[in-house]
């Protein structure tokens, strides 16, 4: 009796196990997802009504890192990034005379770009709601944004005036609020730059990996995508390199940024999965985009939804022919936070969303290995997580 009790219980932690390691892409789907690797995160956000993704996956990645880097759990402010990058696309936008991208998107390294000269704050301190509602909408703020820039472009006194910035930065604030010069945070007192330097966080470790052949590989180019309005470099390498790179820092303990095209009728947050069938017409898509993300909202339904299909074999070629046509874009930033199985054994990347937590994966959806090859503009992560080979290849590391 006392060696069946034994058994019961070591079966019953067998199966609680395997229940927690486990997922389904929908409730009752034909996908089931076994873990092979899934790091630490904090809770799923949701960006609403707002072009923001790039500042939420970014900092949830951040998140992350710190993490990693035993610094605790801190929730950052993605509107403390928002302010402060739009201010410097403002400033971009005219010195270009207006032949310039100016707009609420932006790029995984606008984080860099604005910690290096303001810092963070933690979102408790800056939540970034400054008219009066509880959950983001750009819509007017975005508008309001661009109809200033534009008239200051026009030039109408023939000389622009020194307060054009000033009143475009109080427009900025009377939408998210007045950035505070200093703030309190868990019983300290600090500036934004004191706050980020506490955090230990080096932006000069992190490195945006793509893979495009119209640039020698093995090179940095600046990818040529509207939301890089700041022109950073990104390291171009192999289609299969870049594959490798991914899988490698999520099985070493390393999240990353992914940045990607979602409008593929493949891509489907409802259903919990990110895929390429091999036909077409395994999925349909019906009405438009409901969130505002290129067609990322339109229901998709379909038989390659209900169980693991053959995908197509995405080729160096057929994502550079993808992105030639314009049919890859850069519509959305997510977080790679794991990597999973399905039943038959194929890979996918477990992917946070910014969308909230409403489909059944808890605002998860399941990335196939092969729409991260035709779909990827760039991943971004920290330069250790690259394996060595590539990272000497690339001069990012010496030895």
């Amino acid at each position: 009796m006392k060696n069946k009790i034994i058994l019961c219980m070591l079966l019953t932690s067998v199966s609680i196990s395997f229940a927690q390691d486990t997922i389904r892409n929908v409730k009752n789907g034909g996908y089931v997802f076994k873990k092979v690797a899934d790091m630490d995160v904090l809770s799923v956000q949701n960006q609403n009504r707002t072009s923001t993704c790039w500042s939420f996956s970014s900092l949830s990645f951040f998140e992350s890192e710190l993490l990693r880097m035993g610094k605790g759990k801190h929730n950052l402010s993605e509107m403390f990034i928002v302010r402060n990058a739009y201010i410097g696309k403002a400033e971009s936008y005219i010195r270009m005379n207006g032949f310039h991208n100016f707009g609420p998107g932006g790029a995984f390294h606008d984080i860099a770009w604005v910690i290096k000269r303001y810092g963070i704050m933690p979102e408790e301190t800056y939540k970034g709601l400054g008219y009066s509602t509880d959950k983001h909408n750009h819509a007017e703020m975005d508008a309001v944004l661009k109809a200033i820039v534009d008239a200051v472009k026009q030039n109408p006194q023939g000389k622009l005036t020194p307060s054009w910035k000033a009143a475009f930065t109080a427009a900025v604030d009377a939408y998210l609020g007045y950035m505070p010069a200093n703030f309190k945070y868990q019983g300290k007192e600090y500036t934004p730059k004191a706050f980020s330097n506490s955090l230990g966080l080096n932006m000069d470790d992190y490195v945006s990996i793509t893979s495009f052949s119209h640039h020698p590989y093995n090179s940095q180019f600046a990818i040529e995508v509207p939301d890089n309005w700041a022109m950073m470099q990104s390291y171009n390498v192999p289609l299969n390199e870049m594959q490798k790179i991914a899988e490698y820092a999520l099985n070493n303990g390393y999240t990353w940024a992914w940045g990607a095209d979602v409008s593929e009728k493949g891509f489907s947050f409802k259903n919990g999965v990110a895929i390429v069938p091999t036909h077409d017409s395994l999925i349909s898509q019906k009405g438009k985009d409901s969130k505002g993300f290129n067609n990322a909202g339109a229901d998709r339904t379909g038989a390659a939804f209900n169980e693991p299909m053959p995908e197509k074999n995405i080729t160096d070629s057929l994502r550079q022919m993808a992105f030639d046509n314009y049919e890859t874009a850069d519509d959305h930033g997510m977080h790679a936070t794991g990597i999973y199985n399905d039943q038959l054994g194929n890979a996918y990347f477990k992917i946070k969303n910014s969308w909230g937590t409403d489909n059944y994966c808890g605002g998860y959806l399941y990335c196939s290995m092969a729409y991260f090859r035709y779909k990827t503009i760039n991943i971004y992560l920290h330069k250790n997580a690259l394996p060595k080979d590539i990272a000497k290849k690339l001069g990012i590391i010496q030895n």
